[in-house]
């Protein structure tokens, strides 16, 4: 079996999952900060919760470990080259994004949510953004 083909399929389901939860995450913030009821404010509050801690994490770790494990197939001196630093570098920026979002669940979880509707809006489009970018780079891999 192809170790090399089997990590590269698994990293690409983790990060499909992984991205789903980032684009969907403040979406979901953006209809709670809208919610008037707190009936309405505590459903959102699970599906948050749940969506960040049984979707998300795990995809983020799972992604991360697939991630690491395709590098050491490939090798090391892979870093060397443009393609795999901007790779990196939009990943670490999209870990930082994942983490921001835990810190804006716990917000609106001890019902502590200062930031307005338009402020999950525009960040809810940093993701899509990032993805283009690594599909760009890891399809054309410009070089160094």
């Amino acid at each position: 079996m192809n170790l090399y083909l089997l990590f590269k399929s698994l990293h690409l389901i983790a990060v499909i999952s992984w991205m789903a939860g980032l684009l969907y995450l403040p979406r979901i913030f953006v209809y709670h900060s809208e919610a008037t009821h707190d009936s309405q404010k505590q459903i959102f509050k699970i599906m948050e919760r749940k969506l960040y801690n049984y979707i998300m994490m795990p995809a983020m770790l799972l992604s991360w470990i697939f991630g690491v494990l395709l590098i050491h197939n490939l090798g090391f001196n892979v870093f060397n080259e443009l393609w795999m630093q901007i790779k990196t570098i939009s990943v670490l920026i999209l870990t930082y994004y994942h983490f921001m979002l835990g810190k804006y669940l716990h917000d609106f979880a001890v019902d502590n949510n200062h930031k307005e509707t338009k402020f999950y809006r525009i960040i809810n489009e940093v993701p899509t953004i990032i993805l283009i970018v690594v599909v760009f780079v890891v399809v054309f891999k410009p070089l160094t």
